[in-house]
């Protein structure tokens, strides 16, 4: 019995701002421990046997190279599935399942959101185990966290009698929708109701069927995508257009909740889970997870609390301190400050909501940028000139480009540069510099085995990212 981890991650994360940004959502930052939400998610099958090496990721493109250098840290082989366009998780799910079976195995799939925190990793090995047994003899499983206060944030899963007596997994009764504070108390304490994980552990050829059964139009919109994707071996890149054609729907309402009245397909059953789970969907959620002091306080990066309680700081790029708060929130990037009520930090994504309305690239973007070659931090910008930290990694090459209204000057200060600057090709190495006029193509390379690092300063009447005119590119971005 082979168990296959797939990682959908294609969310945005906006209750997680300032750290979590569009461009570069919270399953891509370090936030509860010194590894990202992603990796952590990859790494929870590390030790079971029947574990396949291989993990798919479902994802979009502007993520791939970052998830892929992501893997790549922690020594796993991905398999990473672009989705031209998001259609929810049923799709997603299905698409995971279609590339799971190219070579006609059947595995056992272990669905997972990229973005979760999981204390106890052997509970939550056990349980998988568990469930992979149930998936095999042709049961769905979901994993229903065992509540352990009355929470309005999640969606509830009602359970049934036992289903066997070798396991611990229950009847799936019905899903139920965010409750009502009076509601989520009777919830919990009739204890027949756990949290809705979004956890799922079936197997491949099962899936499909009920897609099948269930969804023909969303099967056939992602087999005809699969059936015409471009694999070059760490992406498969679907068919945009017959993607296109998929509806859009969930996992629990596209199978999981209909598979009562499909009795032929397979049951859904619910294993309760007490592992230290929590979807981190807010700063509050975070701190509810993090280790804290003997006021409650907890810290991320360099911050200093006197009298406080209750209270969680996430610094990233300078020494914050708090005075007297109490059940505060205190987020700290190089570009914004965010401080709130720990009772209303859901409430962040207004502040991302308007940030969009006008206009400002805030809720995209963090001033530090990654791009498949490596990064650019823009340290200062003014009236007609703007300062960047670039870096480059081992081997790896910008685009061959030129700007219309902007000239550059670069400066090495770790590493060796390739240059190309017109017709001259040079290597520059630490505290050299070059010249690049407007108008003039260039390109900028590593050809070294350690991280280039440059100071560029663009002068000009337009310094805009879309003022870039490439003529070749390693990474397919030429239009």
């Amino acid at each position: 019995m082979a168990i296959q981890a797939v990682i959908l991650s294609g969310g945005s994360g906006t209750r997680m701002w300032p750290a979590s940004r569009e461009s570069y959502p919270k399953q891509l930052l370090a936030l509860a421990s010194s590894n990202t939400m992603l990796q952590e998610t990859a790494m929870r099958l590390d030790g079971l046997a029947n574990a396949l090496d291989k993990t798919i990721v479902v994802t979009n493109d502007d993520y791939r190279f970052v998830i892929a250098e992501q893997l790549r840290q922690i020594g796993k082989q991905g398999c990473i599935v672009l989705e031209p366009v998001g259609r929810n998780t049923a799709p997603a799910l299905t698409l995971a399942a279609l590339a799971s079976r190219r070579n006609g195995e059947d595995p056992v799939l272990l669905v997972m959101p990229a973005d979760h925190v999981i204390q106890d990793l052997e509970a939550f090995q056990a349980a998988i185990q568990d469930g992979a047994r149930q998936a095999e003899a042709g049961a769905f499983v979901t994993f229903g966290i065992v509540p352990d206060r009355p929470e309005t944030g999640y969606g509830y899963i009602r359970t049934g009698a036992s289903v066997t007596e070798n396991s611990a997994a229950l009847e799936l009764a019905a899903f139920v929708e965010k409750p009502n504070a009076e509601t989520a108390q009777r919830y919990v304490s009739s204890g027949d109701y756990l949290w809705n994980s979004g956890i799922f552990v079936l197997k491949a050829s099962r899936w499909l069927d009920a897609i099948e059964h269930f969804n023909p139009e969303m099967a056939a919109a992602c087999r005809a995508a699969i059936a015409v994707a471009k694999d070059d071996g760490e992406f498969i890149r679907v068919d945009k257009d017959a993607f296109l054609r998929s509806p859009s729907d969930s996992i629990d309402y596209a199978v999981m909740e209909p598979l009562s009245g499909a009795a032929h397909l397979g049951r859904g059953v619910v294993i309760p889970l007490s592992a230290g789970w929590s979807d981190v969907g807010a700063w509050d959620a975070l701190w509810q997870v993090s280790d804290k002091d003997e006021s409650g306080n907890a810290i991320r990066g360099n911050a200093m609390l006197e009298n406080c309680e209750d209270s969680f700081v996430f610094a990233e790029s300078r020494l914050v301190a708090g005075i007297g708060l109490k059940d505060v929130v205190v987020v700290e990037t190089p570009d914004a400050v965010m401080v709130a009520h720990k009772n209303n930090t859901q409430d962040v994504k207004k502040i991302v909501a308007r940030l969009k309305a006008d206009g400002k690239t805030l809720a995209q973007n963090h001033r530090k940028v990654y791009r498949p070659w490596g990064w650019y931090d823009s340290i200062d910008l003014g009236d007609r000139f703007q300062v960047k930290r670039i870096g480059v990694n081992p081997g790896a090459k910008l685009s061959l480009q030129m700007h219309h209204h902007r000239a550059e000057h670069w400066i090495v200060v770790s590493g060796t540069a390739e240059v190309t600057n017109g017709d001259k090709v040079m290597l520059l190495a630490e505290n050299q510099s070059t010249y690049i006029p407007l108008g003039t193509t260039h390109r900028l390379s590593n050809p070294g085995k350690v991280p280039l690092e440059i100071i560029e300063v663009q002068s000009g009447s337009y310094l805009g990212e879309d003022d870039i005119v490439r003529f070749e590119d390693t990474y397919g971005r030429c239009e």
